[in-house]
């Protein structure tokens, strides 16, 4: 089953651009992994969401993960609370959450066509 992993960051001011560098450039290699982003959730604030085919093999790349942490814990700043640099929280997908579907929009000339037609009927 998916699961996911969040990890939230808060950088030292003035290191925001070479933490989002850092990140660009990354290619992790951790088996199981699906991919992720970078979320700036504010001026200093991060997240990082992966996503992994399954608990199983996020579990197993734990210690890689620490590895590339540990190369960016220079920039990062104690959150406070007895948590320290990072707060990670992580799981198993146990529902997932569809989009409803926006009508399709008529093609602008469709549209000037029908506005047309209208304006001579109100004549």
């Amino acid at each position: 089953m998916t699961a996911f992993n969040v990890v939230r960051f808060r950088v030292k001011p003035g290191h925001e651009q070479r933490f989002i560098d850092e990140h660009r450039k990354a290619r992790p290699k951790f088996k199981g992994f699906i991919g992720g982003s970078l979320v700036r959730t504010g001026d200093q604030s991060f997240c990082v969401i992966g996503e992994w085919r399954n608990f199983k093999s996020l579990a197993a790349a734990r210690p890689q993960m620490i590895e590339i942490l540990d190369g960016l814990r220079e920039m990062l700043e104690d959150l406070g609370g007895g948590l320290g640099v990072t707060d990670p929280a992580s799981g198993e997908v146990v529902a997932r959450l569809a989009a409803t579907k926006s009508p399709k929009k008529r093609p602008a000339r469709a549209r000037r066509k029908t506005r047309r037609v209208t304006a001579r009927r109100k004549r």
